[in-house]
C-alpha cells in the first residue's frame, strides 16, 4: 500500500482542529507528512501554531507552512501542498472534518489497489446536533454503500459521476499531475473539475462509505446563495465538462425527497427553512452560470470568494 501525504488548507480553526489532529495520529495507516497550509493576515498564525507545536512531540510527522490571505486559492493552495508532498497518495482534507474512526487513510488508500481509480472520496456524516435536513442532505449525497465510477455511468448518473469532495478526498499524485493538477486561480469547485477530468480521460473515482468523516454546516439562505452562485460560475468557465450535465435536476430530487422525509418523520417544522435554502442556492447557481452578464459591483455582492475576483 503506498504512502500517504495528508494536505490541510487552515483559517482560523475552530475546537475540532485539534480532534483531527489526534485522530490523524491514531490512523492504522499512518501518513508519511501531514502538511498544515495556513492562511493568515500578513502574519503567522498563533491558534495553529499552537495546536501543531502541542502535537509535533508525538506526533512527528506535522509540519504547517504559512501564506498571507492575500495568496489563498481552493486551487493553488492545495497544488502548493502537492508539490511538496513524496508519496503516492495525497489525502486533501478540512479543517472541520474530523475522522470516525482509525481506518480513514486506510480505507481510502485501499481503493487504489484497483490500478484505475484516479481518485477515492469518503463518506461526510451529520452530527447528532444537526437539523434533520442537513441528516438527509448528507445521506443523500453520501450513502452508505460504496461505488466506484467511471465515464460509462455518465448518461445514468449525470453530473454525480463527477462528484469528489476534498473535504475528504485522497488523489493518485502522478496521475494528478499529469492532468495539470487544481486549476488554479479557481473560484471554487476545483476537486470535482480535476475529477471530471480523471473521468473523461478514462481513469475512475471511487467512493469509499467505510472512510468516514464527520462533517457538517449550517449555512444561512445567504451563505448558500453566495456558495452556488460561486458553483454556477465554475460550472459556466467550464462547459467542456458540465454543459451536457446540469445540476438541477439532481438538486431538485434532493430537494422533493428531503420534503417528504421531513413531513413523513415529524420535523415539517423545517420545510420553511428547506425552501428558504433551496430557493436561494436555485438564485445563486443561474446568476453565477450567467455571470459574464453582470456588472462586477453585482458580482462582488454576490460572490463567496471576492479575493479570486482581483485575479481577473
Amino acid at each position: 500500500m503506498d504512502q500517504v501525504t495528508v494536505l490541510i488548507p487552515t483559517w482560523r480553526p475552530g475546537s475540532s482542529f485539534g480532534t483531527l489532529l489526534k485522530r490523524l495520529s491514531l490512523q492504522t495507516l499512518a501518513p508519511k507528512r501531514v502538511l498544515i497550509l495556513n492562511t493568515a493576515d500578513g502574519e503567522k498564525d498563533d491558534q495553529v501554531s499552537e495546536a501543531v507545536d502541542a502535537w509535533r512531540d508525538s506526533f512527528e510527522v506535522l509540519s504547517v507552512f504559512h501564506i498571507d490571505k492575500k495568496d489563498f486559492d481552493h486551487g493553488g493552495t492545495r497544488h502548493l501542498g502537492f508539490t511538496f508532498a513524496d508519496t503516492g497518495l495525497v489525502l486533501c482534507m478540512t479543517q472541520d472534518a474530523v475522522p470516525r474512526d482509525r481506518r480513514l487513510i486506510e480505507n481510502l488508500a485501499r481503493c487504489f489497489d484497483d490500478p484505475e481509480i484516479g481518485a477515492a472520496y469518503g463518506r461526510q456524516l451529520a452530527g447528532r446536533n444537526r437539523t434533520a435536513r442537513e441528516r438527509f442532505t448528507r445521506q443523500f449525497n453520501y450513502p452508505d454503500k460504496s461505488m466506484v465510477k467511471s465515464k460509462d455511468d455518465l448518461e445514468r448518473m449525470g453530473i454525480k459521476t463527477f462528484f469528489c469532495s476534498d473535504v475528504c478526498a485522497m488523489w493518485r499524485r502522478d496521475v494528478y499531475f499529469e492532468l495539470g493538477g487544481f486549476e488554479h486561480p479557481v473560484i471554487f469547485n476545483e476537486d470535482m473539475i480535476l475529477a471530471g477530468r480523471m473521468i473523461e480521460r478514462g481513469w475512475k473515482i471511487a467512493y469509499a462509505s467505510d472512510a468516514e468523516v464527520w462533517h457538517s454546516h449550517s449555512y444561512s439562505p445567504v451563505r448558500q446563495l453566495r456558495r452556488n452562485f460561486d458553483l454556477g460560475v465554475s460550472q459556466a468557465q467550464h462547459p467542456e465538462l458540465f454543459a451536457g450535465y446540469p445540476s438541477e435536476g439532481e438538486g431538485m430530487r434532493l430537494v422533493k425527497q428531503c420534503a417528504v422525509y421531513l413531513a413523513r418523520s415529524g420535523h415539517a417544522s423545517e420545510l420553511p427553512g428547506l425552501i428558504a435554502d433551496s430557493a436561494c442556492k436555485y438564485i445563486g447557481y443561474r446568476l453565477g452560470k450567467r455571470y459574464r452578464n453582470l456588472p462586477r459591483r453585482v458580482i462582488l455582492a454576490l460572490t463567496d470568494n471576492p479575493s479570486y475576483w482581483n485575479h481577473l
